[in-house]
């Protein structure tokens, strides 16, 4: 076992804090329900931001009267998938800003480890990095395949760490990245750190408000960034 006491692990979200998909995810979930349950724009009232795709498809399945028994969610994953590479290459999407720059020089310290924490399910992760060009960036991922819940996120992010890299990084050393509420409520049970960016679909307010530690426009000024993980809680 390899123990580097001053290791941080350094977790992102993905939609709305590394990138904007130019509503690819959207669009793939929406034409994967409409393609099995021939219901079109099934999410269009239900609020995504920072929640798992799973738990985003039981939301749609419960509004309109479905169950999620024989098969539907493996189906319904399998169809969002295919959606999701065909519709990921669009004009609208981008990385956010300073995003690229940021992931090189973190990725370059030996320090840190970066991974990931997300809602989208493991695949889905791997088509939105892999079209960007930043899946070599992270080395470890929790993922909304691991488990609906985001809340138990974290705690599968440090064991898959340990078990596949052998290292040991205590929960105090975590930073969660995100851009929502939800990205800075999932660090909190576990005496991580939240760091937000009002990226997304969140004021800077909003994620004051929701405890962040420190809250970010962007993450374009790559020096201020470094200078806030390098700084205890």
């Amino acid at each position: 076992m390899v123990i580097v006491k001053s290791m941080k692990l350094i977790l992102f979200d993905i939609d709305g804090t590394l990138m904007d998909s130019g509503g690819a995810g959207t669009r793939a979930l929406s034409l994967a329900f409409e393609e099995l349950f021939s219901i079109r724009d099934a999410f269009h009232d239900i609020s995504l931001a920072g929640k798992t795709d799973p738990q985003i498809l039981r939301e749609g399945l419960k509004r309109h009267g479905l169950d999620d028994s024989n098969g539907v969610v493996p189906g319904f994953f399998d169809a969002y998938l295919r959606h999701l590479s065909l519709h990921i290459d669009n004009a609208k999407g981008h990385l956010k800003p300073g995003i690229r720059e940021a992931l090189a020089v973190l990725a370059s310290r030996k320090d840190y480890v970066l991974g990931l924490l997300t809602g989208n399910i493991e695949k889905g992760a791997g088509i939105k990095l892999d079209h960007y060009g930043i899946s070599r960036y992270f080395r470890v991922g929790a993922y909304g395949s691991d488990a609906e819940d985001r809340n138990v996120l974290l705690p599968v992010a440090v064991e898959k760490l340990r078990r596949d890299h052998a290292f040991n990084v205590a929960f105090k050393d975590c930073v969660v990245i995100g851009d929502t509420p939800r990205d800075v409520e999932c660090s909190k049970p576990y005496g991580a750190r939240a760091v937000a960016v009002a990226t997304g679909p969140y004021s800077r307010e909003d994620l004051v408000k929701a405890g962040a530690d420190v809250v970010f426009d962007d993450l374009s000024d790559t020096q201020r960034l470094l200078s806030v993980l390098n700084s205890s809680h």
